[in-house]
């Protein structure tokens, strides 16, 4: 059987799903009406979803890496997260926070983490949801469960997590964050709200509002999908924002990519040109500001 041709409107009814307004029933009558079959659509949704069994490129006992799940204070209760340390390092290193989309600390994102550790930095993933009991098995009740999130308690608990990771022994005191979809969007909110964040990368995030910009401190590295309308339309003020206030910024749009091009348990979504190119540019930013 061939496989099925995915098209950019089932992408963009995906996105609405995952992100605004359709629920899971509401996607798949779109998405059968566009594939033209129910067996056509059940064939198609694994696809735009991401793949639990296909997340992890650098395994999770890697011989070069020390990981474990921690649990340190957050603002006003608990954080859980996953620490991951290359093992053979010598001196202390840069940390960078690993922020997870809006499906919580699955997989993935602990993937990301010891691609991240790799890379020679502390890499902490924390979980979001902690203060709701953390990430459920479940996706579609973990997106339901970000809407009901506190803004503010949530930039107060990446701020623990700041602190928590500058007070590591083998912490060299600087302390970055990486975030994806959600997890951009908080990239850019913690960016001005925190003092002592050296830099931050932003995968396809919300903008922070115009106002809020003068708060900025940390260095910034914003990665966009050519694609992504819904984020993109975005881009130009929180530009000019940056610019008339004198911040440290660089913006990257891939073109022909979508929204999520990093995540390569998307088969539909990832790009793995797109991907790797903006892989490379991180590291290289984030070692830059971090050493």
């Amino acid at each position: 059987m061939d496989e099925p041709e995915i098209t950019q409107a089932m992408i963009n009814a995906y996105d609405e799903y995952t992100h605004l307004t359709l629920d899971r029933r509401s996607f798949m009558d779109r998405l059968t009406k566009l594939a033209g079959s129910a067996g056509a659509a059940a064939v198609i949704a694994p696809m735009l979803a991401a793949n639990k069994a296909g997340a992890e490129m650098i395994a999770a006992d890697d011989k070069r890496l020390v990981a474990k799940d921690v649990t340190y204070p957050g603002g006003a209760g608990e954080m859980k997260g996953y620490l991951v340390e290359p093992k053979d390092a010598s001196g202390k290193l840069g940390a960078v926070i690993v922020i997870h989309e809006n499906r919580g600390l699955n997989p993935h994102i602990r993937d990301v983490a010891r691609r991240m550790a790799l890379e020679g930095f502390i890499a902490l993933a924390p979980d979001f949801l902690s203060p709701q009991g953390g990430t459920p098995e479940n996706e579609d009740k973990a997106r339901d469960m970000f809407s009901t999130l506190d803004r503010a308690a949530t930039i107060a608990n990446a701020e623990a997590t700041l602190t928590y990771l500058t007070r590591l022994d083998n912490s060299n005191g600087k302390v970055g964050v990486i975030g994806f979809c959600w997890g951009g969007g908080l990239v850019n909110d913690f960016a001005t709200k925190s003092p002592e964040l050296k830099a931050g990368v932003a995968y396809y995030g919300a903008q922070p509002r115009a106002a809020d910009v003068p708060g900025i401190k940390a260095a910034l590295m914003l990665h966009y999908a050519g694609l992504d309308d819904r984020i993109n339309a975005g881009i130009d003020a929180y530009k000019k924002a940056l610019q008339e206030n004198g911040k440290a910024f660089q913006i990257f749009v891939y073109d022909g990519v979508n929204h999520a091009f990093n995540n390569d348990t998307s088969s539909a979504r990832y790009d793995k040109e797109a991907a790797d190119l903006a892989w490379s540019r991180t590291v290289e930013f984030l070692k830059k500001n971090l050493s």
